[in-house]
């Protein structure tokens, strides 16, 4: 059996944290990374080894695995001081599960092979901390084939599913689609529980009523339950993700010259819900916005 191959990974989130724990798990050597170092102890005490800079990762990895809030704390982490391109090498892959805007990635994919020869693989995902806590993510991935592939293995452990988009960048563009659909589909089915408070039905039974039909959908399934319940809690995703991403979503729209006017409302409707003390909550509480008429 052939040794596998060493990870690094930076940004010990509601997300990294999951997957950290699943690479472990399957053997891998891992080396993690923590803006908030304390973050990094669940993982230290199963084995991890904690580097103090996000260069020192690059000491002990052949794959670079990050998971971090926005472009500019992935620009930060991977081209700041202390940062990933002072201690790439050629032969390293970055593989960045962050969703950013896609023109930045193809920038700073550019700039870090230039620099240092380590290429850069954007691999951005979908299916939240329960898929990230499972192993079954999708996973939609940018980069040269052969290193999509390389990483294949290795992300096997993180998703169910790791399909090649195309060039760097491609699985940014895919996974701003996918925040499109999840975001629209989440303030549809707000209005919708709301609704049917209002009207008299019992709210807990949408998402059984429905499931199998045509509204069903993973969201609903999720969502309703908890908006029904008014169960706002533990946050397993945050408001303040999704309208990132609605806004990522809405600059790639007017960079391509195509219309997306329901994702404009979108953007606006969630950062209307921002405003009032909600970006760190879990979007379940977007029914209140339309309880609150």
């Amino acid at each position: 059996m052939s040794e596998l191959p060493s990870i690094a990974f930076a940004g010990i989130g509601l997300m990294g944290l999951r997957m950290c724990r699943r690479l472990l798990a399957a053997g891998y050597p891992l080396t993690v990374w923590n803006r908030s170092p304390e973050k990094c102890t669940p993982l230290i005490d199963a084995g991890a080894r904690q580097a103090s800079t996000p260069a020192e990762l690059c000491a002990h990895a052949d794959i670079v695995l990050l998971c971090l809030a926005d472009t500019a704390v992935v620009r930060e982490v991977v081209f700041g001081t202390g940062g990933i391109v002072e201690g790439a090498r050629a032969g390293q892959l970055l593989v960045d599960h962050s969703s950013l805007e896609p023109s930045a990635t193809r920038t700073m994919a550019a700039d870090l092979e230039a620099r240092s020869g380590m290429r850069w693989v954007d691999a951005p995902v979908s299916g939240g901390t329960a898929g990230a806590e499972a192993g079954s993510l999708a996973i939609m991935a940018g980069g040269h084939s052969h290193d999509v592939e390389r990483i294949g293995p290795v992300l096997a452990h993180l998703g169910q599913r790791l399909t090649h988009m195309g060039g760097v960048g491609t699985g940014q563009v895919t996974k701003a689609c996918n925040q499109m659909i999840v975001a629209c589909n989440a303030l549809v089915i707000a209005e919708v529980m709301a609704l049917a408070e209002r009207a008299g039905v019992d709210a807990s039974l949408i998402a059984p009523a429905l499931a199998g039909g045509f509204a069903d959908s993973r969201p609903l399934q999720i969502l309703a339950p908890q908006m029904a319940m008014s169960e706002f809690e533990p946050v397993k995703w945050h408001v303040r993700t999704l309208l990132k991403d609605l806004d990522t979503a809405v600059q790639l729209s007017r960079e391509e010259g195509s219309s997306t006017p329901m994702t404009g409302l979108a953007a606006q409707l969630m950062r209307l819900h921002g405003s009032h003390g909600n970006l760190e909550s879990d979007p379940s509480t977007l029914v209140n916005m339309f309880r609150e008429q």
